[in-house]
């Protein structure tokens, strides 16, 4: 065993192991509940797709549950749930990971699933698998894109902030063209490219002892290639667009009322002015506490719904998501005309004590939520290791989010909160109103354009 290293900082004790084949070990022991969690993140997300192959790494999430050389078909649900633990996948800009959360008996079970779709997934891998999971995930693009309202604004305003040539670009969901594109030769390619030990952290969390599952680490992952060649790096830490780029856009659909939304271009997660972002957005957008819900339901009465999102990333400007549904017949002029003034009149003053304090009580809140469970600890122990190279930042980032000054949050708002550092995108309805000679239409018709059921989650 090679590069172990324990951590005894303040907070959860993590031990660290690399494996000769470059696969990063991350343990952290915990006897209080009887389970554990295995989580495994490969360093490949959208960011890594070429123009023409988007949507791969998501497909490829996918494949990864279709069944490898010991464990065909739907095998990995039924073995992990048949051993009474729960499993997953997920894709993003920057990472995917896949997960089980095992009785902590089963943890060799869930190391041994991980080692050998790692190992043998490509012998495994055909045409009529890859064409399955496409049909999956288009069928998953309409549910939660296309068929529903406003279902691809976030992706029309990641393609205005980030302009054409970006990594991050396009969204990890990809085109239904390029989906239709890709190959069993590009899945091939993209698995002999990325799903390699060298790029992986893989991070165990619970009812564990650390030695034996070194033990089984060793055993089932050791033997497995490391991948020997060369990356193509995407960093898009800077974003540079073109004179007269188009950073705002006007959509008549079907949706229920006309709606404001907007992304702002934040500081790179990691970084101390990120975590002011993170309370900047959390005072003006976060609840029916905050500034923006306050001037615009409570008060203005021009809105239904008024709020901020963070998107974080660390490699590229991570993303402020605005979203204000309008109330009645409000104009969304009238609704963004407010929305800057707050904006401004925030970057002026900053937050006041009170709301910076309730805004830091939430964020300990939440992230003290998230590592309540095993999975939650062991996903974060591999974000801070795949992400930032250290799975011990774990144990210091509440306390920096808690350091966050007044003045630091302002300042981060008045440098990026700006309407010139935005994209955005309005909606207004269609007219449902049918044309004479259009009545005599099918009733059904009518029928299916207003159903707008939200989809489920769609497993792995």
């Amino acid at each position: 065993m090679a590069n172990t290293a324990p951590s005894t900082t303040d907070g959860f004790v993590i031990m660290e192991h690399t494996l000769a084949n470059g696969l990063r070990v991350v343990l952290s022991e915990d006897h209080l509940t009887p389970v554990a969690a295995v989580c495994l993140w490969y360093d490949v997300g959208s960011r890594h797709e070429v123009a023409g192959r988007t949507g791969l790494a998501h497909l490829f999430e996918h494949l990864m549950f279709q069944g490898s050389a010991s464990v065909p078909g739907n095998g990995h649900f039924e073995l992990v749930q048949g051993a009474g633990g729960s499993l997953n996948g997920t894709t993003s800009f920057e990472r995917t990971n896949y997960f089980e959360t095992m009785p902590a008996h089963q943890v060799e079970l869930a190391l041994w699933l991980e080692a050998d779709r790692m190992g043998s997934l490509l012998s495994a891998l055909d045409l009529t698998g890859l064409d399955n999971q496409r049909a999956v995930v288009k069928n998953e693009r309409r549910q939660r894109y296309d068929n529903v309202p406003y279902g691809t604004a976030f992706e029309r305003l990641v393609g205005m902030a980030f302009p054409d040539g970006h990594p991050y670009h396009h969204t990890p969901i990809g085109s239904m063209a390029d989906l239709d594109a890709a190959t069993l030769t590009d899945a091939q390619d993209f698995f002999r490219t990325y799903y390699a030990p060298n790029n992986a952290v893989l991070s165990v969390v619970g009812d564990i002892d650390p030695e034996q599952t070194l033990a089984w680490i060793e055993k089932y992952f050791g033997s497995i290639p490391a991948h020997d060649g060369k990356r193509p790096p995407r960093d898009g830490r800077t974003v540079s667009r073109e004179p007269g780029a188009v950073l705002r856009q006007h959509l008549v659909e079907e949706v229920p009322s006309q709606a404001l939304m907007a992304a702002y271009l934040l500081p790179l997660d990691g970084t101390r002015e990120a975590d002011a972002a993170d309370l900047a957005l959390t005072v003006l957008g976060s609840g029916e506490s905050s500034r923006l819900y306050n001037r615009l339901v409570r008060r203005d009465r021009t809105a239904v719904t008024a709020g901020f999102g963070l998107l974080r990333l660390s490699g590229a400007p991570s993303l402020g998501w605005l979203d204000a549904k309008t109330s009645g017949e409000a104009c969304i002029a009238d609704v963004e005309a407010a929305v800057d003034e707050e904006l401004a009149r925030f970057a002026a003053e900053g937050p006041t004590p009170q709301e910076l304090e309730r805004a830091q009580a939430q964020v300990e809140r939440e992230w003290l939520d998230s590592l309540d469970t095993v999975h939650g600890r062991a996903d974060e122990l591999c974000r801070y290791a795949v992400l930032f190279g250290d799975p011990k930042l774990l144990n210091t980032a509440l306390a920096k989010v808690l350091d966050i000054t007044a003045e630091e949050v302002r300042a981060v708002a008045a440098r990026y909160l700006t309407p010139e550092n935005r994209a955005v995108l309005t909606y207004e309805p269609a007219e449902d109103e049918p044309a004479e000679d259009e009545l005599a239409d099918d009733a059904a018709a009518d029928n299916d354009s207003t159903e707008n059921d939200a989809a489920e989650d769609v497993t792995a």
